[in-house]
């Protein structure tokens, strides 16, 4: 199960970056009104006038389902939880409290019990001295 869930991470981390890079490869839509008024020299490179944007377009769908797939495939993978045949409660795995009070004290257990200070020799102090 971790072999294949690494494949689909691995796979969709590929689809990721793949799609990165075609998605800031493709012309916008100002860019086809800007060719149309003289600045048609650049929009003839590598792929044509059109089959650039056709060729990207369709290889940026085809990595965004591969995306999806893997997305969905980890999602499944990921929430499967092997299960044991168990009987009995969920509270029945809890181990109690080991700390029980102390016989002379009156708070709950849990709650801070606070504490006067009382000075050390049995002279009172006197405050700012």
């Amino acid at each position: 199960m971790n072999v294949l869930m690494t494949i689909l991470q691995a796979v969709q981390i590929l689809a990721a970056v793949g799609m990165i890079g075609l998605i800031l490869m493709q012309h916008g839509k100002g860019a086809d009104a800007g060719a149309a008024f003289g600045g048609g020299a650049g929009s003839a490179s590598l792929f044509g006038a059109s089959g650039g944007a056709n060729f990207l377009s369709r290889t940026t769908a085809v990595l965004a389902g591969v995306f999806l797939t893997c997305t969905l495939g980890l999602a499944y993978f990921g929430n499967l939880v092997p299960t044991t045949a168990r009987s009995g409660s969920v509270l029945e795995s809890v181990t109690p409290a080991t700390q029980a009070p102390a016989e002379g004290s009156a708070a709950p257990a849990g709650t801070p019990v606070e504490t006067p200070a009382t000075p050390a020799s049995g002279a009172a102090q006197i405050p700012g001295k």
